[in-house]
C-alpha cells in the first residue's frame, strides 16, 4: 500500500497541532510538526514579528517534503502540521514519495485570533495573524479531487479527526 501523508494546514491558532496529534494517534502514524523543521533564523524572524519570505520558506518546505519521502520509503504513513499557505507550498510538498492531502484547518480570524492569545510558549505573536490570511490561498479543485478537504474549525478537535479519517477511507491502526 502507497504511504499517505496528511498535511494538517492552515494559518496559526487553527488547531494543527492539536488536530495533527490526536489523528497521528488514532491511527498509528508517524507525527511532524513542521515547526520543527524551521532553521533558528526563521524561527528568530518570526519570534520578532516579522513575517516569512518566499525565500525563506523553500528550503523549510523541501526538508519537509524529503522527511515525508524519507518515511515512505520505509512503507510508513504520516501526519505533518504545516501552514501550507499558498498552492506553490502545496505543489512542492506534493513532490513527495507516496500519496499528500491536505487537511485545512479553516475559521473566523476572529476565532483564530482568540486562540494565538489564548495560547502560551508560541514563538508566532498574534501580530503576524493578519499576514497569514492575506497570504493563505484557499484549496483547488485539484487538490479536492485528489482527497485534500476542508475542515471547520468551530468543531471539537475529535470530530475533525473523525471527519478526515471518514473522508480518506483509512483505517483505524
Amino acid at each position: 500500500m502507497e504511504s499517505l501523508h496528511v498535511v494538517v494546514m492552515g494559518v496559526a491558532g487553527a488547531g494543527k497541532t492539536t488536530v495533527s496529534a490526536a489523528l497521528a494517534d488514532r491511527l498509528g502514524w508517524v507525527l511532524a510538526e513542521a515547526d520543527e523543521f524551521h532553521p533558528r533564523a526563521n524561527v528568530e524572524k518570526m519570534a520578532s514579528g516579522v513575517p516569512l519570505t518566499d525565500e525563506d520558506r523553500w528550503p523549510w518546505l523541501r526538508s519537509i517534503r524529503d522527511w515525508m519521502t524519507a518515511q515512505a520509503a520505509v512503507g510508513r504513513s504520516t501526519v505533518l502540521t504545516c501552514s501550507a499557505l499558498k498552492r506553490s507550498y502545496r505543489r512542492l510538498l506534493t513532490q513527495a514519495d507516496g500519496h499528500v492531502v491536505f487537511a485545512h484547518l479553516d475559521g473566523s480570524p476572529e476565532l483564530l485570533a482568540e486562540r494565538m492569545a489564548s495560547r502560551s510558549g508560541h514563538f508566532m505573536p498574534t501580530g503576524l495573524l493578519p499576514s497569514q490570511l492575506a497570504t493563505l490561498e484557499p484549496l483547488t479543485a485539484d487538490e479536492y479531487a485528489n482527497g485534500s478537504l476542508r475542515l471547520d474549525i468551530s468543531h471539537s478537535p475529535e470530530s475533525l479527526v473523525k471527519a478526515i479519517q471518514a473522508t480518506l477511507h483509512v483505517p483505524v491502526g
